[in-house]
């Protein structure tokens, strides 16, 4: 056999074994098993939605059962203090390096991630994000808050970042009849993860919970071992079409949209498009009003509605007692979990919608829709109409988890899907962007009101929904400019085959599909998902369970 032959798995010979080269695969193998290799990836990831749960334990991990306060701890002494606990503020700056490394780190690297494949970035994902996760454990060990920022901050982000993009170009390539609904399967997962994470979180602390810890760094340990396992599976379950493929039977329409291109944008022109910074803002916009109103979801359910979650419509949230308030809190923390299985369903559902409507009209679709939705949620709150108000927001965060997942295909479709990965790498500066904007309006607007005097009540939030239903209609009016690329932006033939020459990936032979991606669902893709899919609905019942209570 040459260095280039077959393998018995579907895959070219040759190379290392983490070089693009190695992945190219070859007759027989099945499409449908590199989904299911994403997921598990994304839903190992997405546990970053989910650290949370770990903040309160944190916050005693000295006093265990009350927290060692220190009241002249800042934020600088916290990041080295050995005798007092850390507040949950100073924990919850991880959750912003999470997002703030995910988007610097996809726009930093996503042009290696292009050269290098998906299964090295998935590889070396995984060794960050689980590596980070073992130095956090240390650094609950030591009591150093410091090496938890680095730990799973930065060094985890930064496997946020190269985890959440590595399949996206992958998925495009292998389903360009549906692409869509291809990388709404892979980052459902991400917005799935702490339906799995956090609920196997609290099971591992219960379990190592002591008179002396309470099980933080133990569960750490644990995860970053089950997430190592799942993640380097599905690296190595990556695979890439060879250049020309295409799926058996299937031809690119003519001329159906001309949103839609068949040529490509290199990497090194895409930001200077005026379509790439529309998009930006059109994503970042979207995420904004979302991530805002996902980050406030408990409070605010609680303190609109208040004694009514309990059955005592005529107490406001300031005259409930302690035992009260923890009763409405466990009733909101359902609703959180509500909203996580809208953003999860709805990431599948308005991506492969996108593939029927386009993208451009599927985020019409949010952006009206949401300018309604978040107009009218005041009055609801009025009426007092739990109901309404409940599917209001799900409506408004399916749209925001499927802003996520039709954004990718949003890109091929503009700007071709040579370089899309990279391409995405660096528009999901607009989600860290977001990630800063949306809460600090959400929780700015609310403690200004607060200090107004404005009592906690449904005209708390009354102001910052119609500034949300602002920033959609500035998202709106960014998504009507967007038209198709001209001529100028795009390479020539001859550079594309370039490209595609410079890796054995390329294929001598004619365009087709050369007997690759044929098996549908067969029993071995089956067994993919199932890998996957019996943790994700495992992660459903006990989100469903715990939502009971907020009609129950």
């Amino acid at each position: 056999m040459t260095a280039a032959g077959t393998r018995t798995d579907g895959a070219l010979a040759g190379g290392g074994l983490l070089d693009r080269e190695r992945i190219v695969a070859r007759p027989g193998f099945n499409r449908w098993l590199v989904p299911p290799a994403a997921l598990a990836i994304h839903l190992c990831i997405g546990m970053a939605y989910g650290f949370s749960v770990f903040w309160l334990p944190l916050s005693k991990s000295l006093g265990i059962t009350a927290s060692t306060a220190c009241p002249d701890l800042t934020l600088a002494s916290a990041l080295f203090t050995t005798t007092c606990d850390w507040r949950v503020a100073d924990l919850g700056w991880i959750y912003t390096l999470f997002f703030v490394l995910l988007g610097s780190s996809a726009a930093i690297w996503g042009g290696w991630l292009e050269r290098a494949g998906p299964r090295k970035a998935g590889v070396v994902s995984a060794c960050c994000w689980c590596g980070g996760i073992i130095l956090a454990a240390i650094g609950v060990i030591t009591h150093q808050l410091w090496m938890m920022w680095l730990g799973a901050g930065v060094i985890g982000g930064i496997g946020l970042g190269l985890g959440y993009i590595s399949p996206v170009s992958t998925l495009i390539k292998w389903f360009p009849d549906r692409r869509g609904m291809a990388t709404g399967m892979a980052i459902m997962g991400f917005g799935g993860g702490a339906m799995i994470g956090a609920p196997l979180a609290n099971l591992l602390m219960n379990t190592f919970k002591t008179d002396s810890s309470v099980g933080v760094w133990q569960t750490f340990i644990v995860m970053a071992v089950i997430y190592f396992v799942f993640m380097m599976g599905g690296a190595f379950g990556y695979r890439i079409p060879p250049g020309g493929w295409r799926p058996e039977g299937w031809t690119p329409p003519a001329a159906k949209s001309t949103m839609i291109t068949t040529k490509h944008v290199h990497l090194r022109n895409a930001h200077r498009t005026k379509q790439f910074w529309l998009i930006w803002a059109v994503l970042c916009l979207n995420v904004s009003a979302g991530i805002g109103v996902l980050g406030m979801a408990s409070p605010m359910l609680q303190e609109i509605f208040a004694g009514s979650l309990i059955g005592l419509p005529d107490v406001g949230f300031a005259q409930l007692d302690a035992g009260q308030k923890a009763s409405i809190a466990t009733i909101a923390a359902g609703f959180a979990g509500l909203l996580s299985l809208f953003n999860i369903g709805g990431r599948f559902f308005w991506a492969s919608l996108s593939d029927k409507i386009g993208r451009k009209n599927t985020y019409y679709c949010f952006f009206v829709l949401g300018i309604v939705l978040y107009a009218l949620a005041p009055t609801f709150a009025g009426m007092g109409n739990k109901a309404l108000f409940v599917l209001s927001f799900g409506i408004i965060l399916s749209m925001y988890g499927g802003g996520f997942a039709t954004i990718p295909a949003y890109l091929a479709d503009i700007f071709g899907t040579q370089f899309v990965g990279a391409i995405h790498g660096r528009l999901l500066t607009a989600w860290a962007t977001a990630g800063i904007v949306g809460p600090v309006v959400v929780n700015y607007i609310r403690e200004a009101q607060i200090a107004a005097g404005v009592a906690p009540g449904p005209t708390l939030y009354t102001g910052t929904m119609y500034i949300l239903a602002g920033m959609l209609a500035l998202g709106l009016i960014a998504n009507a400019l967007i038209r198709p690329l001209s001529d100028k932006w795009f390479m020539s033939d001859d550079e594309v085959a370039a490209l595609q020459a410079k890796s054995a990936a390329v294929n001598a032979g004619p365009t087709g599909s050369f007997g690759i991606g044929t098996g549908g669902l067969d029993a071995k893709a089956m067994l993919a998902w199932a890998v996957v899919g019996i943790p994700l609905l495992w992660g459903v019942w006990v989100t469903l369970r715990a939502t009971f209570a907020l009609f129950g």
